[in-house]
């Protein structure tokens, strides 16, 4: 199972195996709070890509393609969370204000694809 949860919410028990999957730490936020296992910085969007969007919901659908072409160009950046997700509860920890329109929504979605079909 793949969760999602804001850097800014507390660590919980069935948060599983916990990955922080955004390229900037959240900022406030001390590193021991977080109660990680990894930071994955590479698979979050580029920076230009990121900054692109800027979390406006109207290049949502375009965010959603482009990102997702960087991630299958870089399958090696997410297949470590997919593993995980094999053996457990896998949680991506993201730090976007934007609970329905961030990178991490769309990792998700692609890594329970993969689970599917695995």
């Amino acid at each position: 199972m793949i969760q999602l949860k804001r850097a800014y919410d507390p660590p919980s028990a069935g948060d599983g195996a916990r990955y922080l999957v955004d390229r900037l730490w959240p900022r406030g936020v001390r590193k021991d709070a977080l109660e990680i296992e990894g930071w994955l910085k590479d698979v979050a969007p580029s920076t230009e890509l990121r900054t692109w969007f800027g979390h406006d919901p109207e290049k949502w659908r375009e965010f959603q393609q482009r990102y997702r072409k960087e991630l299958d160009d870089n399958a090696d950046a997410w297949q470590p969370l997919l593993d995980a997700a094999r053996d457990g509860t896998v949680t991506l920890v993201y730090s976007a204000k934007d609970t329905e329109h961030n990178d991490a929504v769309v990792l998700k979605a692609l890594l329970e694809e993969h689970l599917g079909r695995g």
